[in-house]
């Protein structure tokens, strides 16, 4: 059956075409089912991500069209505006692309472990509404196992390759205990949000988010079980902080020299890390002379990430080794299963004529017929029953001049060569 692998994301479509593409979680069932209402398709999967909404589908027909035209009919999108930004993967591209996207190897952020998680889900609620088959399951569970060999055996996944990553591993180097440690965020934007979820991660003994609007501050401190402050109350909030991240829109300093002192002296000179990856700086740069302080910037942390980028290239080389020799093993065991399939079917069928035939003798035993006549009319009955077929089929090809199918016969079959 072949395997399909049509979308688009990051690489081929803008955000503006993703957005349209996009489906809401609630919706995934009502999408799966009216995709695997199109005759085609026999099994399906949909991920759909702010990256990327890809469609994995085991066909009747290696004929794309048919989920290409759901796309457009279902995102009620006019002619064919999907087209230009779509990528279209059979068979092996397919399970290679699956297997690289779960493996953060296709991710706008090299090694990103969050693709993983979110493709679980997808296969979840394939599996929930019904629109798996044994192929697909197949499929997707052997790219979980990849992923999770490419990220045990390579390092793709060990660098942080973001500021707020960086930060929080920056804390994990000096303080070797997180839990122990409180941590003071100065403000609540993306950046600050990545920070707060990291050291949530990470075990940190207590989050303290302070912002101008507290409201926006409260919200991500109900994300990560911390609380929430006004700036204004900073001040008192920062001797208790041992790791201190700030990023604000602030033009200005919000976090002098002289702050930090009292701060200090307050802890008894207990150390503090102060990272500041505010642009403008949230942090006087006369803070880097106190004794006991660690200072670090964006641009501080920006070497250590191109450092970790090219690390994760590195790695990502691995990766694809990795992928690829999985592609070739996956693909033999899809040939295999092809291969009891029809090992089934013959099976079934040989039975059916045994069976057929050992009625028909039964019955003839039973109204008196000579044994050795009822045995030998079975045996004959056995074997032209299972020899038609083949040789039906060795004659026509042989009238055809068809050379492959009677050398593929006799190795079947297990025959000599022809003398010819």
């Amino acid at each position: 059956m072949p395997i399909l692998a049509l979308g688009l994301n990051h690489h081929t479509a803008p955000v503006d075409i993703r957005e349209r593409a996009a489906i809401a979680e609630g919706q995934l069932g009502d999408a799966l089912n009216t995709l695997r209402q199109i005759d085609a398709v026999n099994e399906a999967a949909i991920v759909s991500t702010c990256n990327r909404t890809e469609i994995y589908c085991g066909m009747d027909t290696q004929d794309a069209k048919v989920v290409v035209d759901w796309m457009h009919s279902y995102f009620k999108l006019r002619d064919q505006g999907f087209e230009p930004y779509l990528f279209h993967h059979s068979d092996r591209d397919a399970v290679r692309h699956l297997m690289r996207v779960c493996s953060g190897l296709d991710s706008m952020i090299l090694g990103e472990p969050q693709i993983l998680g979110q493709i679980k889900s997808a296969y979840r609620d394939a599996y929930d509404h019904g629109a798996l088959g044994s192929e697909l399951s197949t499929l997707f569970q052997t790219a979980f196992s990849v992923a999770k060999q490419v990220r045990t055996d390579t390092a793709i996944g060990n660098s942080p390759v973001s500021v707020a990553f960086a930060a929080v591993s920056l804390a994990r180097q000096i303080f070797t205990d997180l839990s122990q440690q409180s941590a003071l965020l100065i403000g609540a934007g993306e950046t600050i949000q990545l920070a707060a979820r990291h050291l949530k991660a990470a075990g940190v003994g207590s989050i303290r988010i302070a912002n101008r609007t507290v409201e926006r501050a409260a919200l991500l401190a109900d994300e990560v079980g911390g609380e929430a402050i006004a700036l204004s109350e900073m001040p008192t909030a920062l001797p208790n902080a041992d790791i201190i991240i700030s990023s604000t829109a602030s033009t200005l300093p919000i976090l002098g020299k002289g702050a930090v002192q009292r701060a200090l002296k307050e802890r008894r000179f207990r150390s503090q890390l102060i990272v500041d990856i505010a642009v403008p700086r949230d942090v006087e740069a006369e803070v880097n002379d106190i004794d006991g302080v660690f200072l670090y910037t964006v641009d501080d942390l920006q070497a250590v990430i191109e450092e970790n980028r090219q690390s994760r290239h590195d790695a990502a080389v691995e990766a694809e080794e990795i992928v690829s020799s999985q592609v070739d093993l996956f693909m033999r065991k899809l040939q295999s299963l092809e291969a009891n399939d029809s090992i089934r079917a013959y099976r079934t069928k040989i039975n059916t004529i045994k069976q057929t035939a050992v009625d028909k003798s039964l019955k003839q035993l039973q109204s008196g017929q000579d044994p050795e006549e009822v045995l030998q009319q079975l045996a004959h009955t056995l074997s032209n029953k299972v020899m038609h077929a083949p040789t039906t089929r060795m004659r026509e090809a042989a009238e055809h001049g068809d050379s492959h199918l009677l050398d593929a016969a006799r190795t079947l079959l297990d025959l000599p060569k022809s003398p010819s």
